[in-house]
């Protein structure tokens, strides 16, 4: 089985271009994910946190979404397949290559999170647009709201 999960960020902004396929052009994206290695920080690498660089490529309707809403910076995680290949550069040498090409993407963090700041100011619906107090993921509702004017008891 060929299957590879990763949760990262995009080291810069994804390179767009179509390519050429048997049923038409594609539109294709290609970016470096950064990925934090899942180890204890250590004196060698002076408590830096480490990371790997993969190189990603999307395809199709998942190239439109990197090209349209993913930028330098935004936080993903993408499962896809692992894809080796090899060339041969202008100075003769033949390179190896390993990408991941992507079957599904999704935003790993909120827009707000993404900002630097916290989850945003709400209000209840009918209130005065007084910041509501939040604490992690989660809104506190004011008691001055219905039970009735709530989806869900």
């Amino acid at each position: 089985m060929n299957n590879v999960v990763l949760m990262g960020r995009l080291t810069r902004d994804p390179m767009q271009r179509m390519a050429n396929t048997v049923n038409g052009e594609m539109e294709v994206a290609s970016f470096t994910l950064a990925v934090d290695r899942r180890r204890a920080r250590s004196a060698e690498n002076n408590g830096e946190q480490t990371a790997d660089f993969i190189r990603c490529t999307a395809f199709g309707k998942q190239a439109e979404f990197v090209n349209k809403y993913l930028h330098q910076g935004t936080k993903v995680c993408l499962s896809g397949r692992i894809q080796t290949g090899s060339y041969v550069n202008k100075e003769g040498q033949t390179v190896y290559t390993t990408d991941v090409i992507v079957e599904t993407i999704e935003f790993a963090e909120s827009k707000a999170a993404a900002a630097g700041s916290s989850a945003g100011n709400y209000a209840a619906p009918g209130a005065a647009a007084a910041p509501a107090d939040i604490s992690g993921d989660f809104m506190n509702i004011p008691d001055s709201v219905e039970d009735e004017g709530l989806p869900f008891k």
